[in-house]
């Protein structure tokens, strides 16, 4: 979700199975950038990550993956930097095809199920009609995020969107 508006609002539209996923060129200020969204299986998206990054000749620091999070309470939306995978199958994914943990990340928090319910199907599920504003805001703060990344760096992302989600 996160990638789509953001492809939206820099005018492009994610086409073709290159890499294994949807993708366009894209710029950022003076930046250039290619916005990909895996087609894999999500347990499988390092293998997209990696056709990309090495076909690009991107090192690793200079990707930013954006990923769902149980941990982090809905609406909510943390930039990291390197980091452990929480259990994600998609970050394992991506660590085990770049053989690093040395890429930067915006995780966009989606909460736990109630009462315990199945992982699977909560993660897999549209988001309630309750939630829409919270979800609004959070994929506006997650893009915002993006773009604070590439043109600023992963360190003033953290710096401006993580303090700004404590607040």
């Amino acid at each position: 979700m996160v990638i789509h508006r953001w492809a939206r609002a820099l005018g492009v539209r994610l086409l073709g199975r290159r890499f294994e996923g949807k993708s366009s060129p894209a710029r950022v200020q003076d930046r250039e950038l290619l916005l990909l969204c895996p087609q894999t299986f999500m347990n499988l998206s390092g293998k997209s990550v990696k056709l990309c990054a090495e076909a690009l000749a991107v090192r690793s620091e200079n990707i930013l993956v954006v990923h769902d999070d149980l941990d982090l309470p809905l609406g909510r939306v943390k930039v990291v930097k390197d980091g452990g995978d929480g259990g994600h199958k998609g970050i394992q994914s991506i660590f085990h095809h770049l053989g690093t943990r040395e890429f930067n990340r915006v995780k966009v928090g989606i909460g736990r199920p109630e009462q315990g319910g199945p992982i699977e199907e909560f993660v897999l599920s549209p988001f309630c009609r309750q939630d829409r504003a919270t979800v609004e805001g959070m994929l506006s703060r997650a893009v915002a995020a993006c773009e604070v990344f590439v043109s600023e760096g992963v360190e003033a992302a953290m710096n401006r969107i993580n303090r700004r989600e404590e607040m």
